[in-house]
């Protein structure tokens, strides 16, 4: 029987199975042996050992598409990261550490702003700028007033996506938005994996459309990713890429080197200033950043 891992605590891995329901499940030693430990979004196969109690065991992952190291997630295609237009305003820099993490695991990004009814066409055109420039998809929603809810769902659909989001943003109306169609069957997972749900250590994917998933993931205020340094971080901004070519060194780190492309690129105004000004408070933080 195939199914897919949305959530793994303490040793149990609960397998969402279509039809059929959710399966707590124990993975076979051969894993520890092999040194492989299943993930949240693994697709997987088991051999259910009592129906009636939902129980079984992990006997095979199947391939997986993507790995994450942070957070810790398998098969992802897609993040939605959520900050809402206003109350509170966009922190620009906690969004950029998202992009910039994504962008180191080449996972696609989609960029939500929501609560877009207490803004004006202004000031959403103020937030395009910032982020058209940078090549990412911008999606304007409001759980309150369901602008664009639709349009969402169909970006999400066929796909797993792993969102995010600051408190106070509106991320969970949106996504009780998004999983209307499957209230019963997020109830009963919900019921089903209840061991650790109040935590926010431990990633949990939510079925709310055929072959369609989403994955609320911890916070990411962290830059804290294994072999990531000062000097991969211009690779991380999309429009720093187009622009580094016109560096006069190799090696540019686009602050303080004189014929930057990048630089030349922000007086032009083909970068950001909010962006480009993240990006060198990031830099300052990785470079002072205690090795032990």
């Amino acid at each position: 029987m195939k199914g897919k891992i949305v959530k793994g605590i303490s040793g149990f891995y609960y397998v969402h199975v279509a039809e059929t329901g959710i399966y707590e499940c124990k993975a076979k030693g051969i894993f520890r042996n092999q040194k492989i430990k299943p993930l949240v979004g693994d697709d997987v196969e088991i051999v259910v050992l009592d129906e009636e109690k939902k129980i079984g065991n992990v006997e095979k992952i199947l391939p997986r598409t993507r790995e994450l190291i942070r957070p810790a997630v398998a098969n992802i295609d897609m993040a939605l990261v959520i900050f809402a237009a206003a109350k509170p305003d966009p922190n620009f820099n906690l969004l950029d550490r998202f992009l910039c993490m994504m962008e180191y695991q080449k996972v696609p990004v989609t960029i939500c702003f929501n609560k877009c009814d207490l803004v004006t066409e202004k000031q959403r055109e103020v937030l395009r700028k910032i982020y058209e420039l940078a090549g990412y998809e911008l999606l304007f929603t409001s759980a309150k007033t369901q602008e664009n809810v639709e349009k969402l769902k169909s970006v999400l659909q066929g796909k797993m996506t792993a969102v995010a989001g600051p408190s106070g943003v509106g991320k969970s109306s949106l996504i009780n938005d998004l999983q209307d169609a499957v209230q019963m069957q997020t109830g009963g997972i919900s019921d089903k994996i209840e061991r650790g749900k109040h935590t926010t250590r431990h990633s949990q994917i939510i079925p709310i459309a055929e072959n369609t998933y989403i994955m609320d993931t911890p916070g990411f205020s962290s830059m804290d990713l294994p072999g990531f340094s000062k000097e991969d971080l211009w690779t991380c901004y999309p429009e720093f890429v187009r622009f580094e070519p016109g560096c006069r060194f190799i090696g540019c780190s686009h602050i303080g080197e004189p014929d930057c492309g990048v630089k030349t690129a922000l007086a032009e105004g083909k970068i950001s200033q909010v962006r480009y000004d993240n990006y060198v408070q990031l830099y300052q933080e990785m470079k002072n950043m205690r090795k032990y």
